[in-house]
């Protein structure tokens, strides 16, 4: 007895400072989104610049389209190491798999940077991208979580802002960087020196509230990888991962292969794929803002499914358009622009309903669940256009073919995914429906939607 006591007396304990240290981070929602904001500016930068450089790591390497390709896939690997960390997150908590990210990080990149081949390079960055793809997942979840109602789409708004302006900053230094003859390799030297921001971000991420009331609970114990596909999430998850697979593939295609088209086969200079590039991203940022207020006024569900759709229509233009039209420029930055904007309007309706639809249990690893779906498809892309480059006549149809992709993808969103505007977050992800059906309390079973069904036991 007084050993149960005192177990419980240790619980109340934690449990009130964790409250305590809540309280203050709560108070000051700008800090939650300050941190995530630098570490997604790091991220952002980091992972963009394999695509940045892609031309120049070519021609170090000796690689061409095809054995580029074929490397890009191999990259794709790392997402199973961010779904292992997705799934820690959800154990050991957000804040402790961010600030280990963090630190770890800059240790690859610098590997990168020295890598006397592709085999060494690609192990770097695939290490690099796991570890920033599983602090993401965090960071993510983190906004859902600590963030009141009415600000969590603008959360998501500040977080995908973050990562893309960190993605234009290496488009700025290249051209320089070239001018002044130096290697590409130097654009990884501050990631390289990202272990700096671990003090600032510390100082501002905060105790998860949601995930230590789940820890509390015992239902992040509980909880298993597996349980994003229990009857109560699964047609969550399924539409989820089928969205991920098709906006790979396109997103995969069109992203990753933007600088090399630019520069490698339209002829463009590195300057002025560059300023094409910075343009479309500019005003692409304009998505984020817009994103968060349709997502607040009309939905989650209607931004990704109408917005999301029209925009890969801009990315087929993109890849249609040069040798057709009398300002191909012109084109190209109109195009680019378009889609820009639409993914970023998209972006933000996706991940506020993403981070919304599960539990603190499974909000990570669910999110990891994504990654490592993006993982397999983006290597299943880059396979299939080496492999298509030749029969379908050239990598501009290949992408323009993958392009289109997009479309489905944003109608399933649209038909399946439930609408989670205006709920509290234990509303949205079914919190209570999921307590009780992991402690066993009740003989109630609950469909997809949240809807109580009634369930006779044998």
């Amino acid at each position: 007895m007084n050993l149960r006591i005192k177990e419980r007396a240790k619980k109340i304990a934690a449990h009130a400072d964790s409250a305590q240290a809540n309280q203050s981070a709560r108070s000051q929602p700008l800090a939650v989104v300050g941190a995530i904001v630098i570490l997604l500016l790091y991220q952002g930068y980091t992972l963009s610049i394999v695509g940045v450089a892609s031309p120049w790591i070519a021609k170090s390497f000796d690689l061409d389209e095809a054995r580029l390709a074929l490397m890009f896939a191999w990259m794709g690997t790392s997402a199973l190491g961010s779904l292992i960390l997705a799934r820690l997150a959800d154990r050991v908590g957000r804040r402790r798999i961010i600030l280990g990210s963090i630190l770890l990080a800059p240790l690859f990149t610098a590997g990168a940077a020295l890598a006397p081949n592709a085999r060494i390079f690609a192990a770097c960055e695939i290490v690099v991208s796991a570890l920033l793809g599983g602090s993401v997942s965090s960071a993510i979840a983190l906004l859902a979580e600590e963030l009141p109602v009415k600000q969590r789409a603008r959360g998501q708004a500040a977080a995908a802002f973050a990562s893309a302006l960190g993605g234009v900053l290496g488009y700025l230094i290249v051209p320089f960087l070239l001018a002044w003859g130096y290697s590409w390799r130097w654009l990884l030297a501050p990631s390289a020196a990202g272990w700096l921001l671990a003090i600032p971000v510390a100082a501002m991420l905060p105790y998860e509230s949601h995930w230590s009331r789940a820890k509390l609970s015992g239902s992040a114990r509980k909880s298993h990888i597996y349980d994003v596909f229990h009857p109560l999430y699964r047609r969550r998850a399924i539409t989820l991962l089928t969205c991920a697979a098709l906006d790979t593939i396109a997103g995969t295609a069109v992203n990753g292969w933007l600088y090399f088209q630019a520069i490698a086969i339209l002829g463009l200079s590195p300057f002025a794929a560059s300023t094409l590039v910075v343009t479309g991203m500019g005003v692409g940022m304009l998505g984020f803002p817009i994103g968060a207020w349709t997502s607040e006024q009309f939905g989650r569900v209607p931004t990704v499914g109408y917005v999301g759709g029209a925009a890969w229509l801009g990315a087929f233009a993109f890849y249609w358009g040069p040798g057709r039209v009398t300002w191909p420029m012109m084109w190209l930055v109109s195009a680019y622009c378009w889609f820009k904007v639409g993914s970023g309007v998209m972006t933000v309706g996706a991940n506020s309903a993403a981070t919304e639809l599960f539990p603190a249990a499974l909000r990570t690893t669910m999110i990891g669940w994504q990654g490592i779906t993006a993982a397999a498809f983006s290597m299943l892309a880059q396979i299939l256009i080496a492999a298509l480059i030749g029969p379908l006549g050239g990598l501009a149809r290949v992408i323009r073919y993958f392009a289109l992709l997009g479309i489905p993808s944003a109608i399933i969103f649209g038909v399946f995914i439930d609408e989670t505007r205006g709920l509290t977050l234990e509303e949205a992800a079914l919190e209570d429906q999921w307590n009780e059906l992991r402690h066993g309390t009740g003989p109630a079973a609950y469909a997809p939607t949240g809807k109580r069904v009634e369930h006779r036991r044998g």
